[in-house]
């Protein structure tokens, strides 16, 4: 194991919290500072609580410090999207072909106090909440930082920083105050769509409404409605609008605009939302957006990950998996390069940054894909080959299962195989009426050939 080093963390949230009590688990030193208040004593705000899914990916991250087993008990396990089109049946799309190949639905807040907790038990781990980090020195691995008990400014210095603060990171904009010198890039990307909470609440006995095993969406064209379940036998719902238009977040400001909406849009949701004219115009609506950044370190001591780098829409459901698939990563490099942190932190962001741009393009991707094809014939023949397909070939991966299902690929690696992939099983579907018309054999040797 390698020397003690004392490491600063500025951001205590999902990725934050698990690198903190992984580092300490190596042996290091780490202090943590956040600019909230600690979330295990305080209720998080209504309509701030969107609903994770957790795969393969952030699984993976969750077995180095042991919590795979704590943590997936808390989840409910989702094997497909039930699909609510309007004016027609409800149906079902699985995710893959394969049974063993499921999605789990945790809740943000209740993880994120799982992981803090833990960390919070080791004594080389010190947390330290409504401490907003106000300026970070790059080159010396300090932070200035407001003392919430003083409310004085004070220092503290560590032998490197990271920062895992998120979408807004103050350590982030430190490396952007060195545009020249590091030759910094940086893009910043908002959907014109918003979300907005909701919640169905459980029946009386606490059982759950509709299919507790399936992520719900109600498809509309230019918006849509999805909803994720919770162990209480309660659901999210989280609905995906623009914000300009007759149905988007700017127009729908009265309770009987609202009522005509969901009336029009939502009738078979309403009878399982009994408040939501007041949940609608209590809860704020929150923005979607994409960063893309290089470099994510700079002199061997500051690095940024998670969000902090690569803040991505929800839409392919790997925010948090991609961020805890940092923590892996991280994980690894130190494995081969002890604590040479200049080289640590130029192969960590080389192996990460192409794979972060690239997931971010595909929940782009999905989000569309979600709004406007899950209920297109096209997309349902392309999505019932590809079931077949990986019901009788297990090496075959759709797009979304080389995503979802299969970690030890790279995002980027998973972008150009899936997107090929997508382009032949359309072109035979265009070709046939039904998928039994469909010599499922040669499909596959086709695919195999694409992919050697």
């Amino acid at each position: 194991m390698s020397k003690q080093n004392k490491i600063i963390i500025v951001g205590a949230g999902l990725c934050g919290s698990l690198l903190a009590l992984r580092l300490a688990q190596r042996g290091h030193q780490v202090v943590v500072y956040e600019k909230r208040g600690d979330m295990r004593l305080e209720e998080v705000d209504a309509g701030r609580s969107i609903n994770l899914a957790l795969s393969a990916r952030g699984i993976m991250a969750l077995d180095r410090v042991g919590l795979r087993k704590t943590i997936t008990a808390s989840c409910i396990p989702m094997n497909g999207r039930m699909i609510h089109p309007l004016g027609g049946e409800s149906f079902n799309s699985p995710y893959s072909g394969r049974p063993e190949d499921y999605i789990n639905s945790v809740s943000r807040s209740d993880l994120n106090i799982l992981l803090l907790n833990e960390a919070d038990a080791s004594d080389d781990v010190t947390l330290h909440f409504d401490a907003p980090v106000k300026e970070v020195d790059l080159k010396n691995a300090s932070v200035t930082y407001l003392n919430p008990k003083t409310k004085v400014l004070e220092s503290d210095q560590g032998d490197i920083v990271i920062g895992t603060d998120g979408a807004g990171s103050i350590v982030r904009r430190s490396l952007m105050s060195r545009t020249t010198e590091l030759l910094f890039n940086y893009e910043q990307n908002f959907l014109r769509h918003g979300y907005k909470e909701l919640s169905i609440s459980p029946k009386e006995d606490g059982s759950w409404r509709i299919d507790k095993n399936a992520l719900h969406i109600w498809p509309r064209g230019h918006f849509m409605i999805i909803a994720l379940p919770n162990l209480d036998g309660s659901f999210t719902v989280t609905m995906f609008h623009p914000y300009g238009s007759d149905i988007g977040f700017d127009n729908l400001d009265t309770d009987d605009k609202i009522k005509d909406f969901f009336e029009k849009y939502f009738p078979n949701l309403i009878e399982y939302m009994p408040d939501y004219i007041n949940e609608y115009k209590q809860n704020p609506v929150g923005t979607l957006g994409t960063i893309k950044c290089y470099p994510w370190q700079a002199y061997g001591k500051t690095l940024i990950m998670g969000d902090a780098s690569h803040a991505i829409v929800p839409f392919y459901g790997q925010g948090m998996n991609s961020s805890f698939e940092d923590v892996r990563i991280f994980d690894d490099m130190m494995d081969v390069y002890g604590d040479d942190w200049n080289t640590i932190f130029e192969k960590f962001q080389d192996a990460r940054v192409d794979n972060a741009n690239a997931i971010a393009d595909l929940a782009i991707d999905n989000f569309y894909e979600m709004r406007d094809k899950v209920d297109d014939k096209n997309f349902m023949m392309k999505r019932k080959l590809e079931m077949k397909l990986e019901q009788q070939y297990p090496d075959y991966y759709s797009k979304y299962s080389l995503v979802t299902f299969k970690p030890d690929l790279g995002y980027h690696d998973a972008m150009v195989q899936g997107r090929n992939q997508d382009k032949i099983l359309l072109d035979i579907c265009d070709e046939v009426k039904d998928v039994s018309e469909i010599d499922l054999n040669s499909v596959f040797q086709k695919l195999q050939k694409l992919n050697a």
